[in-house]
């Protein structure tokens, strides 16, 4: 995965073009990362969490195999500041979504692990957004094929919202 880059460094292609149909299909793209992200920041909120404590969640939930449930590796999956995840971790904690234990292995580092209330919010959330996206994943895949196809982008990328959605 490539690190974020600052709009400074960003390159400069002069020679390269893009055409209206791929600006298009990156602005449909974006859109419907958005709704989804909206969708599930909404869903969040509905069970009484803030949106990145569900993300928290997640990534302890989720965390690759070799991986451990460290505040280093959070932050880095999070894509937030040490300090902030530190802050959120402890506002998790606070809510018993989450807590926190020595290693087994290494005294000085520590895990964060779930609760059975964390557990049990993660599961509903984490059904719902599957069934979620059955309506979004079809969207998202078709953006980024559109975009990754090796093709020529169609000049006309339909106007597409998820069923039952309207724009607000």
């Amino acid at each position: 995965m490539c690190p974020p880059r600052r709009a400074s460094t960003v390159p400069r292609h002069a020679q390269a073009a893009i055409s209206a149909p791929e600006y298009r299909a990156l602005a449909e793209l974006r859109y419907h990362v958005r709704h989804f992200l909206r969708f599930s920041e909404e869903a969040a909120r509905e069970t009484g969490l803030e949106p990145q404590q569900h993300q928290l969640l997640l990534a302890v939930k989720g965390l690759p195999a070799g991986l451990q449930p460290t505040i280093r590796e959070l932050a880095g999956r999070l894509q937030i500041q040490h300090h902030s995840a530190v802050e959120l971790i402890n506002r998790s904690e606070r809510n018993g979504l989450i807590r926190r234990s020595p290693s087994a292995s290494d005294r000085r580092v520590v895990l964060i692990e779930l609760t059975s209330r964390g557990e049990r919010l993660l599961r509903d959330l984490s059904l719902y957004h599957r069934e979620a996206l059955q309506t979004f994943g079809p969207l998202l895949a078709s953006a980024i094929g559109e975009l990754t196809s090796g093709k020529p982008i169609s000049a006309k990328f339909p106007a597409t919202r998820p069923k039952g959605q309207s724009r607000k």
